[in-house]
């Protein structure tokens, strides 16, 4: 989610606009550069903070860990419905506003509620259950080593465009039992939504393309996530079918692609990671502690008017969770190091936790060994500090992950550049998607 802006920047703890009453912006440069500032600054505020999503869209944001919780654990105050979003209801946010994708009502697991609620996520859950952890390690691993044919034998790569957003995205696919032709269309579609490339025609293209998908797999089943979801006792029908595939396919790709950017850049520049004692699972750990792939989400609107960590909220209003400044909250810096690995909220909590966290960290692990294994004397290419973030009010992530290695020859040639759709080339992806895409090159690859 990409918005940029010229208005100001937060003003940092103790500045003369401190309670001055306006929103604090969570977009923009200024917030991608240090975040950490604003939640510092949005505490003096107590345990939520007012926001401004994008101009124009007003939030709350809670800042604290345990009010975090106790709003994430209560369905019966706070409900996912976005439809009870009042401010959007009375017209004062455009459909057209960038954030509006992200928070409008769809109807599938993540903004249902009670029985609906119970019976999508149960489908979701049950058959994410039946993946097979060998047969997805040994996938993540043969689609690691065709992104890093493409650049091993360059000496230098672009970690995240070339190798961390699209890994999530070939390994969805069979996951998922995309066929060549519609897994290159749900590829454009996913990286055009996220990537703000075209977004309204790759919205267009993912859902043609799982509306494809869900009419063959009724046709013709298979040992695949789409397949199950359909013979689920939910008895999901066919638009069912398809928002469920469309949040899974996108709540994965977009957290995935920035779990293992993150964890990479950590590796690769925390002098802590420089020897033998820490391992992959302990890095990714790391940053769903201090830099969770997805921020500031979780939207949940009171049912009716309450009092809530000293905050009157009115029926309706928009309440998001920092992930990440809970997760750094002050009062847990005493016990942090004693605290579960899975106490932090990088997977939320409560009913609408995420439902593939053992799936996500599974592939964020295959993904980094396979690389590291690959390229032992991989480094970053240019310095920590030059780095940048995509601005958004959502999203953690890097903009480009630059790093270099002793060049490897390959035996299987690589794709042409073209069909590669990162760098001054994404914007060819469209033409290229219906000429043969990245999933059809991706099987030819592996059965040349």
């Amino acid at each position: 989610m990409n918005m940029q802006s010229d208005f100001p920047a937060a003003p940092p703890p103790g500045c003369p606009a401190h309670g001055s009453g306006k929103r604090v912006p969570l977009y923009g440069t200024e917030f991608a550069a240090d975040p950490g500032a604003y939640y510092t600054y949005m505490r003096s505020y107590g345990p939520t903070a007012p926001v401004e999503l994008s101009p124009g869209v007003e939030a709350t944001l809670v800042t604290d860990y345990s009010a975090a919780l106790q709003l994430l654990q209560n369905p019966d105050t706070f409900r996912k419905d976005s439809r009870r979003w009042r401010e959007y209801n009375e017209g004062k946010v455009s459909r057209d506003n960038p954030v509006v994708p992200l928070l409008e009502y769809r109807p599938n697991c993540m903004f249902t509620d009670g029985a609906e609620h119970m019976r999508l996520r149960q489908a979701v859950t049950d058959s994410l259950a039946r993946v097979d952890t060998h047969r997805l390690s040994r996938h993540v691993e043969r689609v690691a080593e065709y992104l890093m044919d493409q650049f091993i034998s360059r000496g230098s790569a672009d970690l995240l465009n070339d190798y961390a957003k699209l890994l999530p995205l070939f390994v969805f696919n069979e996951l998922f039992g995309c066929p060549a032709e519609i897994g290159d269309r749900v590829i454009f579609g996913i990286s055009g939504i996220f990537d703000g490339i075209n977004a309204e025609k790759a919205n267009e293209v993912l859902g043609q393309s799982v509306a494809e998908l869900v009419a063959l797999k009724r046709k013709q089943p298979g040992d695949d996530v789409t397949s199950w979801l359909m013979e689920h006792h939910a008895q999901l029908n066919d638009g069912e079918m398809v928002h469920q595939l469309v949040l899974l396919l996108g709540a994965g790709a977009e957290p995935q692609r920035n779990l293992i950017a993150n964890a990479l850049l950590l590796l690769l520049s925390d002098e802590r990671y420089a020897g033998a004692g820490l391992l992959v699972e302990d890095a990714l750990d790391d940053v769903l502690w201090n830099s969770p792939p997805m921020a500031n989400y979780a939207p949940h609107y009171p049912v009716t008017d309450v009092d809530f960590a000293g905050t009157r909220l009115r029926a309706g209003d928009l309440v998001l969770v920092s992930i990440a400044a809970a997760n750094s909250d002050p009062a847990l810096s005493a016990s942090r190091q004693q605290l579960s690995k899975r106490a932090h909220l990088a997977w939320s909590a409560g009913p609408h936790a995420c439902p593939a966290k053992d799936t996500g960290q599974l592939i964020g692990v295959v993904a980094i060994e396979k690389l590291l294994n690959k390229l032992p004397d991989i480094e970053l290419a240019v310095p920590e500090s030059s780095l940048t973030w995509r601005p958004g009010p959502f999203n953690r992530g890097l903009n480009a992950l630059p790093a270099r290695f002793t060049p490897i020859r390959t035996e299987k040639q690589p794709v042409t550049q073209q069909q590669i759709p990162t760098g001054d080339h994404r914007a060819h992806a469209q033409n290229k998607q219906e000429k043969g895409g990245l999933w059809s090159s991706f099987l030819s690859w592996w059965r040349a």
